[in-house]
């Protein structure tokens, strides 16, 4: 059995790992504990790089035997973040690769004796949450109750490679764009009934960044 805990920026990751990534892996052996950034009362919020630092170590620090991820989204990163000058020609999710591997440089070096290299596993979401539930924008239609917008969602999806192509611009972020045609969007009610429509293995297919975070996951060893 491995145990991950996966601090999170909000309700709406949170319940994407408890309720759609978490299930996904029960039957590997693998158990995946969605933590809130930030101290109790300060839960969630502003995601700048003191906050996550301080909440890696506490969770490395705590219990030697359990692994420690993170999932924030690349848009919405704020100051401090080691890694957030990359070469300007790299495209979305090689910048996201370059920050993940410069906070895991960055926390193994601060704990050596730890196993940071071994039991961290950052993860950045290109751009945004919502980009995964392009993956299928027929179910993610359906989840909202309103399939008639599925050719909608589909003529957004169909703009870019793949659905984690989907800008990071503050006015056309996938989130933004949804709310765009359809206004009651809630994120972690109808973000998370979509999720669990649409599938983690859809979106293995779609998500080619997602995919290489889930394949780290699954390969944890089990009785670490």
């Amino acid at each position: 059995m491995a145990r991950v805990n996966v601090i999170c920026e909000g309700p709406t990751e949170s319940r994407f790992i408890s309720d759609v990534l978490a299930p996904y892996f029960w039957g590997r052996g693998i158990y995946l504990t969605p933590m809130l950034l930030g101290v109790p009362g300060h839960k969630g919020g502003r995601v700048n790089y003191t906050r996550v630092q301080k909440d890696i170590l506490i969770q490395l620090k705590q219990d030697a035997s359990v692994y420690c991820s993170i999932m924030f989204d690349l848009y919405g990163l704020e100051e401090g973040f080691p890694g957030t000058a990359p070469a300007p020609d790299l495209v979305a999710a090689q910048k996201a690769v370059y920050i993940e591997n410069a906070v895991l440089q960055d926390i193994t070096s601060v704990v050596p004796d730890l196993r940071a290299e071994e039991r961290l596993i950052p993860y950045l979401q290109v751009h945004e949450y919502e980009g995964l539930l392009f993956s299928d924008t027929t179910a993610f239609a359906f989840a909202l109750g309103q399939a008639n917008l599925a050719a909608q969602l589909a003529n957004i999806r169909n703009l870019f490679a793949t659905p984690e192509d989907i800008n990071d611009d503050p006015n056309n972020a996938p989130s933004k764009r949804v709310a765009g045609i359809y206004r009651q969007y809630n994120k972690v009610i109808e973000g998370t009934l979509a999720a669990q429509r649409i599938g983690v293995d859809r979106m293995l297919a779609e998500c080619p960044h997602f995919r290489n975070w889930i394949d780290r996951l699954a390969a944890l060893p089990a009785g670490y």
